[in-house]
């Protein structure tokens, strides 16, 4: 999840940031998740695709058409589509209950709304630090909103260190010890 326009976009570190950490996730054989949006995103899946991993978009769109015309949105490197019709904020609740996991890289209001569903839904969220927009302002934000910055969110400024944090909570989640299983109240 990220920018898909303004200033982080414009960055060459930011993009090549998000290419290194779109082939990070592929080489770490997980399916790359996406809005199908140009900037941040796209950068992603190009990455992912020259690594040979596979690459989902989920379009606002209703159609192909209105994917590449109205939204002005990529498809050259990803595996499937799904149009959803459902618009940019709508479309991003199926962003989320998608994936196991997110990451988000810079970031403007959709990729907060990406992130508040995300936190609320209890996903493992990696933040890619030093990439602009939302992704600079997390503890601010949750700070503001009465929320814990809890262990299910990790930073960091290098890809390939960031999808291995992410990688690592969520195992630890899907496999929780014994000990975790009584602390969580989970008999």
């Amino acid at each position: 999840m990220g920018s898909a326009q303004g200033p982080s976009i414009e960055n060459q570190e930011n993009i090549r940031k998000a290419i290194e950490l779109g082939h990070y996730i592929a080489s770490s054989d997980c399916i790359l998740v996406t809005g199908a949006c140009p900037g941040l995103p796209d950068q992603a899946a190009y990455g992912a695709h020259q690594a040979g991993g596979h690459v989902m978009g989920i379009s606002p769109a209703f159609s192909e058409k209105e994917h590449t015309e109205q939204y002005k949105s990529p498809q050259d490197y990803y595996d499937v589509i799904i149009y959803t019709g459902l618009g940019l904020m709508e479309r991003d609740i199926i962003n989320i209950r998608s994936s196991d996991a997110i990451i988000i890289a810079g970031g403007g209001i959709g990729s907060l709304n990406e992130f508040t569903v995300a936190y609320d839904e209890g996903k493992t969220i990696g933040i890619l630090n030093g990439t602009g927009g939302i992704s600079d302002h997390i503890p601010e934000i949750l700070n503001i909103c009465n929320r814990e910055l809890n262990g299910n969110i990790v930073f960091d400024s290098d890809p390939k260190a960031l999808v291995e944090k992410v990688i690592a909570v969520m195992k630890h989640r899907e496999f929780p010890t014994i000990e975790d299983e009584r602390i969580l109240g989970q008999h």
